[in-house]
């Protein structure tokens, strides 16, 4: 291990950034390596920077090292220059607390945040020794799971991962490693240990299913192998949210990380129900913190760490039901200390002028909306339930409370989509532009500019959504009407930003794909793909090469349209919602009606069968 540390250290002078890779930050764990002692690799298949402001890492790496019994050290994707350094010195992959091999751990699991992140996977694998398929793997090899939003779908990682957690991993993962203590040196082999692991619900073995294919390449049988595996693997849920845990000591990076903040969860699910949503089902049903918790988590927070800037994290931060008290009790403790309180993911119909004045306290931060849809008519046919004189309304209070910036998202490609809506994007940033001229007075209009950011990203049709069954519109449509918008953008206030179309087409592959992926992964790994949610790196030359090297047609994936009595290779994960839901919720978009959120009226989706939730009934 010292010889590693020393080569490692040495690469550093060589490398951009090296304070992705020196670790020993403040609140890191350091513990002493007993031969009783257990081993878990926490792999983020991304750099040190957006690794390290990810939240589930932050929650189970201190949980993990909670446990008297369990190390946790981190892992990070290394950048290219330092993949190189590494490469030509013989180093593998290594953790950052011990500089330990990661092939010489016991559990090496992985997060899955985005599909772009899977080359990373493989070559995370690579880099460490570890041999890359599942069935290559024997006893001395780590056992690779992988978790996370993207782990629900699991299958073009199937050939290479062990073993899934479907949902929420406070309490399976301390599970998992107490059915590994008790496996090892048990004698039993491999798929024995995986066979213990079924048992704790949520966890999904992939080489304990088999797969058959028809002609058409649809699939035709999708079954257990062997007793005592479930033909669906329901997700792991916290139904105490108020009380699991949080953690209130974090690691304080030596640099400046993507989101360089306290994150403060408040509640996990949505009551929106947007189509294109995966989030917004796969976390359902709603589960709050109480006031009092969160403030106490806040405050020991700002204590162990000195972070100038906390964020309230959620997937809807305005539908938090206690979010005027929770605000005022935080202000309390944040406001004298200097530290800005930021409150991401705002809707645009329920956001105050109160509202606005309580997070300009210590500073203005930015302020972000996300129409999704040019016209009324599309945003019901997605479910936004939003107007736009809601945005509207919002603007005014936004320009008249001294912002002169705002930023708004769309999407393009979205189901039922004309070239009259992509038009309306552009109709409604012009109508929030006039909103701010005419709400700023004229005596200090002077130097106060008023501008609008228009972002777009194409549509993926995701899992777990009614729009599953949809196809993404081909590359040539994707460009086609961005460059529409772009020409009817006219006004200089308005900068417009939009999305690579080949990786958006390649994200709907793999977000929609089967197992027959794996193979088209390791080929790509072979050609170099690498962060590939990076421009610096996407190739979508190596990409098109490897699917014709195993015969594999993307359009099949991504540009088909779905019917509903097939197989999808996801439909062995239970998230709670039934697949005759997202039918429904399909069909009522054809027909342009909306379903109220779950306060207003309940839809009947399912998930509060998990019991702990809230159903506003």
């Amino acid at each position: 291990m010292q010889n590693y540390r020393r080569k490692y250290e040495d690469c550093l002078r060589r490398v951009q950034k090296p304070a992705r890779y020196i670790g020993n930050e403040f609140g890191s764990v350091h513990k002493e390596k007993t031969d009783d002692m257990m081993t878990f690799a926490f792999c983020f298949p991304d750099v040190y920077e957006v690794g390290m402001s990810h939240l589930g890492m932050k929650i189970l790496y201190h949980m993990l090292n909670e446990r008297d019994d369990t190390i946790c050290e981190r892992v990070f994707a290394p950048w290219d220059d330092m993949e190189q350094e590494m490469r030509k010195n013989g180093i593998p992959l290594l953790s950052m607390e011990s500089c330990s091999p990661v092939g010489g751990f016991d559990i090496v699991g992985f997060t899955l945040q985005y599909e772009m992140s899977y080359s990373n996977v493989v070559n995370m694998l690579d880099l460490a020794g570890i041999p890359l398929r599942t069935s290559e793997r024997g006893s001395g090899d780590p056992f690779i799971c992988c978790g996370g939003p993207c782990a629900y779908h699991a299958e073009p990682l199937a050939e290479l991962v062990d073993f899934f957690i479907l949902g929420e991993g406070e309490e399976v993962n301390g599970e998992i490693m107490d059915v590994y203590k008790e496996w090892r040196g048990s004698g039993k082999d491999r798929d024995e240990f995986l066979m213990s692991l079924v048992g704790l619900g949520g966890i999904y073995v992939p080489k304990f299913y088999d797969v058959e294919y028809n002609d058409d390449n649809t699939i035709k049988r999708f079954e257990p192998n062997r007793p005592g595996v479930p033909k669906q693997v329901r997700k792991r849920i916290i139904t105490d949210f108020d009380n699991c845990y949080a953690p209130e000591k974090l690691v304080v990076p030596f640099m400046e990380t993507v989101h360089d903040r306290i994150m403060l969860e408040i509640f996990r699910g949505c009551i929106r129900g947007c189509r294109f949503c995966q989030a917004g089902y796969i976390y359902r049903p709603v589960r709050e913190r109480s006031v009092k918790r969160l403030t106490g988590i806040a405050e020991n927070c700002i204590r162990n760490t000195g972070y100038e800037e906390m964020s309230l994290s959620s997937l809807s931060t305005s539908d938090y039901t206690q979010r005027q008290d929770l605000i005022d009790d935080l202000l309390d403790i944040t406001v004298d200390k200097r530290i800005n309180l930021s409150l991401p993911s705002l809707r645009v119909d329920n956001f105050s002028m109160e509202l606005m004045e309580k997070i300009q306290k210590v500073k203005k931060s930015g302020l972000t909306f996300a129409p999704e849809a040019g016209t009324q008519r599309l945003r019901d046919v997605i479910n936004k339930n939003v107007l736009e004189s809601d945005l509207i309304r919002t603007s005014k209070i936004a320009f008249g409370g001294g912002y002169n910036r705002i930023k708004l998202y769309f999407m393009l490609g979205l189901p039922t989509e004309t070239y009259d809506d992509v038009l309306g994007i552009a109709e409604l940033a012009k109508k929030v532009i006039d909103e701010g001229f005419f709400t700023i007075p004229p005596e200090k209009r002077k130097g106060r500019s008023v501008s609008i950011t228009v972002s777009t990203s194409f549509f993926v049709p995701k899992p777990f959504t009614p729009f599953q069954w949809e196809p993404q519109d081909l590359i040539s449509e994707m460009e086609a009407k961005a460059k529409y918008l772009k020409e009817n953008i006219r006004s200089k206030k308005i900068v417009y930003n939009w999305h690579n179309s080949d990786i958006s087409l390649l994200e709907a592959v793999f977000a929609k794909g089967d197992r027959r992926l794996g193979e088209v992964l390791i080929t790509a790994h072979s050609l170099g793909c690498k962060f590939d949610g990076w421009s610096d790196f996407f190739d979508y030359d190596k990409w098109i090469e490897a699917f014709k090297a195993n015969n594999i047609d993307p359009a099949f994936y991504a540009n088909r349209r779905i019917g509903y009595d097939e197989i999808l290779p996801w439909d062995y994960a239970d998230i709670g919602v039934p697949k005759s839901f997202f039918i429904k919720e399909h069909k009522r978009a054809y027909e342009g009606k909306t379903t109220p959120d779950c306060r207003e009226k309940c839809s009947g989706c399912g998930a509060a069968s998990f019991g702990g939730g809230v159903c506003f009934e």
